[in-house]
């Protein structure tokens, strides 16, 4: 085994990083007290992006992507989780996988267009009653004359404000439990209404829309996959979804936290020394290391078996959830260490430990996520907690 990045591994990272400390690190605090992102700004960073080759990076070579290796796509995602959620989304692109299994139609219509900066959209799986039961969806498609007629309502669509077109999941078959199919939606479509920006504790600059359709027809192209499929692409969606935005910007997000937390440590002087010196700061900052190096291991490893071609769907959940209270804890013990400074909005700290805790509930609560590991065991996959040793 080679823990070594490679050369091209190791550029990738360094401008990632010296993007984001030029680009988007001084757009932070504008976009932490406005609320937004100012459209001429967000058209400047993404072209800049686009000109360094950083945007769609998880998107295959042949639709004009970055084509990186799943591993090489978490190397780069753990640095987007060093900066705010919506400044990634503007720079970096946010393309969800499912959109490739598209015709050739839809390839050219939606997905080329996106990955050059043209189109931006969102997917819209949640509903007020389907969280983490993602079967539980009320919302219909029924098959017209011309294609389809969906009536129901989405919500918590995140960057929804700004799409201008949505993938979404509704019962084509509501005889089944996981009779789902997937449809594509242009914003402009009739029947479609976008409602308020539901107000969020944290992530601030990025929407979370509610949507309603209203008798909205579509025609046969707008249907993604095969009928019936949707549940199937959905998971496997998120599946990567969870890897990337969860697993390893909640890497990058505690790195960024621990190392302002140490500096701030190293300078703090309190009762004549640093207060690094104190033992209870000293065992925070050991702890916060441990962990975001733990966890850092262990999405490596998860992304490395997936580029293999092997079942990680249990493998996730166990990312999923070690990531999300690695962050959460993280940013508890900063906010500590730096105590009424820590609390105020001053500094980023208070900041990061709002958004923090997202990470524990969406794409899945740490809870749902816990009982799909405990199930995985009790089926016996002992390589969920033991040496693999099939090849």
């Amino acid at each position: 085994m080679n823990f070594d990045l490679t050369h091209e591994q190791r550029m990738l990272v360094q401008t990632i990083r010296d993007f984001i400390a030029a680009e988007l690190f001084p757009l932070e605090k504008e976009v932490e007290e406005s609320g937004r992102l100012d459209p001429e700004k967000a058209r400047e960073i993404q072209h800049k992006s686009i000109k360094l080759g950083l945007c769609a990076l998880n998107v295959p070579e042949s639709f004009g992507g970055g084509g990186l290796s799943t591993l090489d796509w978490m190397l780069a995602e753990e640095q987007f989780g060093h900066t705010t959620d919506i400044l990634v989304r503007r720079a970096f692109g946010n393309i969800y996988d499912l959109l490739f299994k598209g015709t050739q139609e839809q390839v050219e219509r939606w997905l080329l267009p996106s990955v050059l900066g043209e189109r931006v959209f969102s997917i819209a799986f949640t509903e007020p009653e389907a969280g983490s039961d993602a079967a539980a969806i009320t919302t219909r498609a029924v098959r017209s004359e011309t294609g389809w007629t969906i009536n129901g309502r989405k919500h918590f669509i995140s960057d929804g404000e700004f799409s201008d077109f949505f993938i979404i999941t509704a019962k084509t078959d509501p005889e089944t439990e996981y009779g789902i199919s997937t449809f594509i939606i242009d914003k402009e479509t009739p029947g479609l209404i976008v409602g308020r920006d539901q107000p969020m504790m944290g992530l601030r600059g990025t929407s979370h829309v509610e949507l309603f359709f209203d008798d909205l027809k579509l025609g046969p192209e707008a249907i993604l996959g095969m009928e019936g499929e949707g549940f199937k692409l959905a998971l496997e969606t998120l599946g990567r979804v969870r890897l990337a935005q969860i697993g390893a910007r909640a890497v990058g997000k505690a790195t960024r936290i621990l190392d302002l937390t140490a500096g701030y440590a190293r300078q703090r002087s309190q009762f004549g020394k640093s207060i690094d010196n104190f033992q209870a700061i000293q065992q925070m900052l050991a702890d916060s290391a441990i962990e975001i190096n733990s966890t850092r291991l262990a999405l490596l490893q998860t992304a490395w078996e997936a580029d293999r071609g092997r079942n990680v769907s249990a493998r996730i959940s166990m990312i999923k959830v070690q990531a999300a209270e690695t962050l959460c804890r993280v940013a508890d013990r900063a906010v500590q260490i730096y105590g009424g400074l820590g609390y105020c909005r001053d500094l980023p700290i208070e900041r990061y430990y709002r958004d923090a805790r997202i990470y524990r509930i969406y794409d899945g609560t740490s809870e749902i996520h816990r009982t799909v590991i405990a199930r995985a065991i009790s089926k016996g996959d002992r390589n969920l907690y033991n040496l693999n040793l099939t090849s």
